[in-house]
């Protein structure tokens, strides 16, 4: 973790993954085995939580689109065979599918719905959509209007889904495919 963290700094990235939401990620790494998938590495924060918490033969693989950036995770896994940093956009997580956990910290790949992630689950699969501001009411508004992603998720039929406060001001969706 403390790698991953110092990559961080050294990169300028001050939203990696929240430690809260990195506790929520690893103690749902520890209810999973198979493929667990990451889609926007960044500096491996979130990569690192998900390891702290997988157990027996589970996997994890992460693709993050700088390559160079990916490399320097590469470098942080080198002694975790249980971690494949693939230099690539979120597509190439395709061919790894299905996962039994899979963490979205991409906005794009949030925004364009359930859809384009039912396939990468398997059922009883569970995403993680990170770096929401958590709401009280129905329907979920954000700054000023219906937040419709959110919506989406929370509704849609193929999941059961939940908002879950991580902090006072963070929140993530955790979806689990029927």
């Amino acid at each position: 973790m403390s790698r991953a963290l110092d990559l961080s700094r050294r990169e300028g990235f001050f939203s990696s993954t929240r430690h809260e939401t990195g506790r929520l990620l690893a103690t749902l790494a520890a209810t999973r085995a198979g493929t667990l998938a990451e889609c926007g590495t960044g500096c491996g924060v979130g990569s690192a939580w998900l390891s702290s918490g997988i157990r027996g033969d589970a996997h994890i693989v992460t693709a993050e689109l700088d390559h160079a950036l990916a490399e320097k995770v590469s470098e942080i896994f080198d002694d975790d065979d249980r971690v494949e940093v693939l230099p690539a956009d979120w597509t190439t997580l395709q061919a790894y599918a299905p996962f039994s956990l899979l963490f979205l910290d991409v906005r794009e790949i949030k925004q364009s719905g359930p859809d384009r992630v039912t396939e990468l689950l398997e059922p009883g699969g569970i995403v993680v959509l990170d770096d929401f501001t958590p709401c009280a009411g129905w329907p979920p508004i954000y700054e000023g209007r219906v937040d419709v992603v959110r919506q989406q998720w929370l509704t849609d039929e193929r999941f059961t889904s939940v908002e879950v406060m991580v902090a006072s001001d963070a929140a993530v969706v955790v979806a689990t495919r029927r």
